[in-house]
């Protein structure tokens, strides 16, 4: 049987790629990017706090090629900000700090993180500008704690990083090769950056900044169900909260967003109490209860927004109104 090995990042096979297209990557053709959502693998001595250390992971490398040291600053700009997107979309309050290049290499670094007192890494930030920097940064700017734009007070937090970038400039092309022709027909090294989003870490990590004591909350957007539909407990009416159930069911999944983020929990073994804790836990951003009002003659039922701690007694038709405008992940 062969030796196998894994890798950390795939700079150097990636590189090795676009290298062996040798004279025929033209400039006209920068800037390529590639990126590849894969599972990766890692010696981890002591995998603890779920998905945020372990042994299997799944992450996001992209890796790019641009003409100019310029043009791969733009890129570069460009990937951070939709890094920045992503977080806001998910409803996520990070971090965006100055990071070490490491083993990695580059002219520039960034990382994203968010606060946590479990996260491992240390970071200074400035909350009245964009300044931050990870700890592992020198920074002889910094004079007596205070920010070196803005001359605010300087925190320090630990936080879990959740995404990374890096300039690299021609660390990996020029020893491996990786050229383009340009206009005259020169061979230039073509200039490189490698970016990285922790899949399940970001789903790890927003729970863990974003759940109470007792209860999950999820990045509502990549929440498993946005509505979970609570039909009343077996033996009263059964057969009547059931059918509404289904009948709401019916007309919440013709939405176009909610198709797929609707539940029943038909645990009617239960009482609608004990299944509306257990919603609490799993975190469904919204909880609709069949009750009596339900089969009253100006029929209501009861929507919860758990995570704002509000409830409303609706008609169906609004309730399908009010829930029509949740953002999914399929938006």
């Amino acid at each position: 049987m062969g030796a196998a090995i894994t890798g950390e990042t795939h700079e150097e096979l990636v590189t090795d790629l676009i290298s062996k297209m040798g004279n025929n990557l033209s400039y006209k053709k920068l800037p390529v990017r590639l990126y590849q959502i894969s599972r990766k693998f890692r010696d981890e001595m002591h995998p603890r706090h779920g998905l945020l250390r372990s042994r299997e992971f799944e992450m996001k490398d992209l890796y790019t090629f641009d003409t100019t040291e310029e043009n791969a600053t733009k890129t570069y700009e460009i990937v951070c900000q939709v890094y920045e997107n992503i977080f806001n979309r998910l409803g996520l309050q990070f971090k965006k700090v100055i990071g070490a290049t490491g083993n990695i290499g580059g002219k520039l670094s960034h990382e994203f993180l968010l606060q946590s007192d479990i996260g491992e890494d240390t970071i200074i930030v400035c909350n009245s500008c964009q300044y931050g920097r990870n700890i592992e940064i020198e920074d002889p700017s910094v004079r007596e704690n205070k920010c070196p734009r803005c001359g605010s007070e300087l925190d320090q937090m630990s936080a879990i990083e959740v995404g990374h970038s890096f300039l690299l400039g021609t660390k990996y092309s020029e020893i491996l090769g990786s050229t383009y022709k340009d206009k005259n027909g020169q061979n230039i090294v073509t200039q490189m950056g490698c970016y990285g989003l922790g899949v399940t870490r970001i789903l790890q990590a927003g729970i863990e900044v974003l759940s109470e004591d007792e209860a999950i909350r999820w990045p509502k957007i990549i929440s498993p169900y946005q509505i979970c539909i609570i039909p009343q407990m077996k033996g009263y009416m059964e057969e009547k909260f059931m059918e509404l159930a289904n009948n709401l069911y019916d007309e919440l999944v013709t939405v176009p967003n909610l198709r797929g983020e609707v539940v029943i929990d038909d645990r009617t073994r239960f009482t609608v109490g004990n299944r509306l804790t257990q919603a609490n836990r799993l975190g469904y951003p919204y909880v609709v209860v069949i009750g009596k009002s339900a089969i009253d003659e100006e029929q209501k039922f009861e929507l919860q927004d758990i995570y704002n701690k509000t409830t409303d007694f609706l008609s169906s038709s609004q309730i399908i109104s009010k829930l029509s405008n949740i953002k999914t992940a399929g938006q």
